[in-house]
This record gives C-alpha cells, structure tokens and sequence, in this order.
C-alpha cells in the first residue's frame, strides 16, 4: 500500500484501511515519514529509500529502468525480502499523483497496480497542472496518468460515483478501469454518544485543512443570521491551514462565535463528535477545479449519531439522506444552509431522531468491514488477473 508520506494526519482512512484487512496483508510502503503524522503501531510499513547506495547501485537502476532487471537494493528489499518475508502481490497505491510519481520505479515489477482517486487528485482542472501551478514536476500529470491507464496491470478506485465520473468525463480515464469502492467506517471506534444528538449543547462541529474548498467561510457566515436566533448556538473548528487567520477575522467581524481548536488527533475528534449537536462541511469547488471527493469525515460524524450539513462533491448526493440524516445544499448557499441549521436548532426532538437515522444508515451501507471485504474481492481478482 502506497504513500509518498507515511502518514498525515488527515489521513486515517489508509492506516484503518491496512490495520482491518482479513484475508489480504498491507505494508505500507512510503519514501519519507509525515511530520507531526499518524502513529503507525501495528502496522507493517517501510521506507523506499530510492538513492543508489553506490556505483554499481546507480548502474542497476538505469538498467532496471530501461530493461525491468536487474533489481536495485531498495527494490530488492521490497520484492525479495529476508527469509520469512513475502514477496507482494499487488500494489495499491492511494492518490493519482503518488502514483504517477511511483510508476517510474512500480511499471517494471509488473505486479497488478490499483489505484485509488480521492479527491484533488482528480476534481483539480488538467490544465492547472499543465500551467505548472502543481509544480514544475507535475505539469504532465494528466497526461502520465492517462497513460499509466493504458497498462494492462492498471485499474483505478473511485472514492465516490462524482469522482468516477471526472475521471472518465474530465481526465479521460478508460470506463472500464475505474470502479467505485466506498471507503467505510470503523463504526466500534465511531460510537454514539449516550446523549441524543438533540440534547447537547448547540455547537456545530466543523472538521478539516482550513483550505479553499472546505468552504468554512460558507457556514462562518451562514452562523451570522443563525446566531441572530439561536444566540447559544457556537462553531467549533477542528484543522488548520492557510486561511485560518483570514476565517478567524471573518468570524470577528461578524460577531459569530467561533472556536478554533487547531489539528487534532483522531480520539479528540470522536470526542467532539460525540459532543456535537450537528456537523458541517460546506465545501465548495476550488479556483484550481479541487473538490471533495466525498467526505468520509460525514460518515463518522453519522456513525456517531451526529446529523449533518454539506454541499460536498459526492457526500452530498452518495454520502446522506436528504431529510432524514441530515441536509445537502448548493454549493456556497449561505441562506439555504442557515435556514437548514435553524430547522435543526429549532426542533432538537428531530435532531436526536436524525441522529439515529444517521447511525443506522452509516451501520448499513457503509460499515468498514463491509467496505473492506468488497476492497480485498476487487485486489483478489486484480491479483487474479480476472475482469473487474
């Protein structure tokens, strides 16, 4: 299992992903470790340390390159380990862009590569990366991964059917390559609270990077006409990012009361999604064309029998019932989403009653081990070399 970092923060779906596997065994293989990033105990992983260790090193990586043999020391430590090891059987890399970095040195081991499209990877417009705004190295993005697509030994996992459908219709992809696969819940560790939804304090948790496309700035200002009618009402915000100063301002301005709780680890977060009367993302799509892929930080916040709110790109539509277990709006649609808060607010009998709706929709549909055994059916098959 593939990651430049191993891992950020953000990024607890890859290490439950590994850790909860039955019949298949992850290694999580990255070239660095992410600072500040995931504890990984109890998960295999190692560092792919890609600089030849020598003269005759240099000289096997640019046969390796050019014929797929003979096997550099880093790779032959990946692919021959020690006695007792096992040599891989697939490679599931997770973002576009890792494995569009990954494929000069991953193409020639010939294993059966999957990769997974999540979000920015896919959502942000070709021509952003072709105008070098991604960086010098990654101006031919789109093009290398539509080739990586031609390889019979590729297929691709949409997070979501909104991001299936940019990778075919904006990114070209092949149709028959990307398969949609949730990623789901570890709903043992996302627990409902003993207190209904509608009974807590009325704070509304908003939770992720304090970026463009989480559109924070969408419910700062949408809190201004609710906070005008339900004063105790309060933001907590769980991230940090480049517009942090320019959200706490916004927040200032408006007199909106807003808590801004910085990173935090994944056990703070259940805590406060255990506390929160209802939850937020009110994404938006980023100049760059980046948008959520889905938003699997709703379904937690569902699995704790949190309602939400969110205009998210695939949560929206995949990831809720409308009315049931919480609220989808439009994108930027400040009125509609305070209006939405106030239904909520004004009514905690059927806040606690979508709470319970939210836990059992997340407990039926999208359950990690449920998610999970359809991820290692897709990488038997792969391994397999049968249709997916």
């Amino acid at each position: 299992m593939i990651r430049d970092e191993l891992l950020p923060l953000s990024e607890t779906f890859v290490k439950q992903q590994a850790l909860q596997l039955k019949d298949w065994q992850a290694t999580l293989v990255g070239q660095r470790l992410s600072p500040k990033g995931l504890p990984l105990d109890g998960l295999r992983h190692r560092l792919l340390d890609l600089t030849p260790t020598g003269t005759a090193d240099r000289w096997r990586w640019r046969l390796y390159r050019r014929l797929g043999w003979p096997l550099p020391a880093a790779l032959r430590a990946l692919m021959a380990p020690e006695e007792g090891g096992t040599r891989p059987e697939l490679a599931h890399v997770h973002f576009g862009t890792d494995a569009v970095a990954a494929w000069q040195w991953l193409a020639p081991l010939r294993l059966p590569v999957v990769v997974t499209l999540h979000g920015y990877d896919i959502q942000t417009h070709p021509q952003w990366w072709e105008d070098g705004l991604g960086g010098e190295a990654m101006r031919d993005y789109p093009t290398r991964l539509r080739a990586m697509a031609t390889d019979s030994q590729v297929s691709f996992i949409a997070v979501s059917e909104a991001v299936r459908r940019r990778a075919i219709d904006v990114y070209r992809l092949p149709e028959d390559k990307i398969t949609t696969l949730h990623i789901g819940v570890d709903t043992d560790a996302f627990q409902v609270a003993a207190t209904p939804a509608g009974e807590r304090p009325q704070h509304v948790l908003f939770v992720g990077r304090l970026v463009e496309k989480k559109g924070l700035d969408v419910l700062i200002d949408a809190m201004a006409e609710v906070h005008a009618r339900f004063p105790q009402a309060r933001v907590k915000v769980v991230g940090d990012g480049p517009l942090r100063a320019q959200h706490e301002a916004r927040a200032h301005e408006l007199a909106v009361p807003v808590d801004f709780l910085g990173a935090q680890p994944s056990a703070v977060v259940r805590d406060l999604m255990g506390q929160a009367y209802a939850f937020c993302l009110p994404s938006v799509v980023a100049r760059s064309g980046d948008a959520e892929g889905f938003g699997l930080v709703l379904l937690e916040a569902q699995a704790c029998g949190v309602p939400v709110l969110t205009s998210a790109v695939g949560g929206r539509d995949e990831g809720l019932v409308h009315g049931e277990t919480g609220f989808a709006f439009d994108e930027g649609d400040r009125a509609t989403l305070a209006s939405q808060l106030c239904e909520l607010l004004g009514d905690p009998t059927r806040t606690s009653r979508m709470g319970r709706a939210a836990r059992a929709f997340v407990e039926e549909r999208f359950p990690l081990a449920s998610c999970n055994s359809r991820l290692e059916h897709f990488y038997t098959m792969r391994a397999e070399g049968g249709a997916v």
